[in-house]
């Protein structure tokens, strides 16, 4: 059966490595136009353009993907299904009633929990212990078809969204091809998604990635975890934007010390503590000036000569 995949990033990467390996044959992959990035800006071709042309597969790359000079391109193809993997674009209705089966896709959250841009983000900013992947039929609303195959995944306390990333684009690669296996032969029955229980997930922006002090620290690491690896939480430091890339919440038996938020408690083995809201703590274990390469926060501390009582952002 021929299958046509839109995807553009690592994420979806595993996903177009499964179909390859499988019984399917991808008809064509569409991704996203090479984009400039680095420090020369140069245009970079996505993730999954690079694989797709080491594999020999037939590349498309078009600005908007529900142009009507698609169509024609598209119709050719005669897909038995689609398969949408992170590609970056709104689907129109009639590329979404092109295949033959179905149109399917791989979201990272267990819907109807996180819709939207940034479901690995969000559930790290919302202190969830479990997430997981979903495949679905594909509607014109985001995220709102009917789920077809789901499976769960626990989520470490360490663990931060670039990672987590990672091991959910190989559940949804686990998950892709028996989800294909089972539509066509008919013993998957899509079941719809609850509306009431749905939790978006919009775009994370750098605006978001500031570090409150005064905030509880579980609530900080959640978020210095959920922006890791971009846009990266931060905090003012002596006229300075100090980057926050690790942390940990300190257990209330260890914390100590008092002061207001952003006061220094203690200097450890390998972290800087600090006093944040509710009286809790939490060690900067890994942090970073700019221009400068990533250190601990003890090394920070013995650098930057701070003592107990110093208040970080005076």
């Amino acid at each position: 059966m021929r299958v046509v995949f839109l995807g553009t990033p690592e994420f979806a990467l595993r996903s177009l490595e499964a179909l390859v390996a499988s019984r399917y044959e991808v008809a064509a992959v569409f991704t996203q136009p090479d984009r400039p990035a680095g420090r020369g800006q140069r245009p970079t071709a996505s993730a999954v353009k690079r694989y797709a042309v080491s594999a020999g597969l037939v590349v498309h790359q078009p600005n908007k993907i529900r142009a009507e000079e698609n169509r024609a391109l598209l119709e050719t193809l005669r897909p038995d299904f689609l398969v949408v993997v992170a590609y970056g674009q709104i689907l129109p209705r009639w590329l979404l009633e092109l295949p033959a089966v179905a149109p399917v896709n791989v979201h990272a959250s267990l819907l109807p929990r996180y819709r939207g841009a940034a479901p690995v983000a969000w559930a790290l900013i919302h202190g969830d212990t479990v997430t997981g992947c979903t495949t679905m039929l594909m509607e014109e609303t985001l995220d709102t078809g009917p789920i077809l195959l789901q499976r769960s995944l626990p989520i470490g306390l360490e663990t931060n969204c670039g990672e987590l990333e990672r091991e959910l684009a190989a559940l949804g690669a686990e998950l892709l091809v028996p989800t294909l296996d089972g539509l066509a032969a008919g013993k998957i029955y899509p079941r719809p998604q609850d509306a009431a229980r749905a939790v978006a997930a919009p775009k994370i922006t750098k605006e978001m990635a500031a570090v409150d002090w005064a905030s509880p620290a579980p609530e900080i690491h959640d978020r210095v975890r959920a922006f890791n690896p971009w846009p990266l939480a931060h905090a003012p430091f002596r006229g300075e934007r100090l980057i926050v890339a690790r942390t940990l919440p300190v257990a209330e038996s260890d914390q100590g010390g008092g002061g207001g938020e952003g006061t220094v408690l203690a200097v450890t083995a390998n972290a800087l503590r600090v006093r944040c809201g509710g009286a809790s703590a939490l060690d900067l274990l890994e942090v970073q000036l700019p221009g400068r390469k990533r250190i601990s926060g003890r090394e920070l501390a013995s650098g930057a000569r701070l003592a107990l009582g110093d208040v970080l952002g005076r």
